[in-house]
């Protein structure tokens, strides 16, 4: 009886990393996205609060815990350390997770 409890453990969690999806595109301010609509102007800074990925030319909001491994990417990042307000170039950014409506629940992020 154990094995095959074991084995449907397995099969369930092997099934929801399927249902995972990926996306690759320029991380912004979710808040500036909402009004502005351009990218180079809403380049997230040390004050954003709310993240948000471009794939396609649409905007997908990242989840509060996306949005928390947003922001310690971001701090990670050599380019950012010297002054963590100026974005010198477009940040790009990896998500993996699943989409729920206009919202990506974030299970990892890589920015580049």
């Amino acid at each position: 009886m154990r094995p095959i409890l074991n084995l449907a453990a397995a099969a369930a969690i092997f099934c929801g990393l399927a249902l995972a999806e990926s996306w690759t595109g320029p991380l912004v301010d979710a808040s500036c996205a909402d009004q502005q609509k351009d990218v180079k102007a809403c380049q997230p800074t040390a004050t954003t609060k709310m993240y948000a990925i471009q794939v396609d030319g649409k905007f997908y909001k990242l989840d509060e815990a996306g949005t928390a491994k947003a922001t310690e990417a971001l701090k990670n990042r050599a380019d950012r350390a010297a002054n963590p307000n100026e974005a010198p170039a477009p940040i790009t950014a990896k998500v993996s997770g699943t989409k729920d409506g206009d919202v990506i629940r974030v299970d990892a992020i890589e920015v580049q």
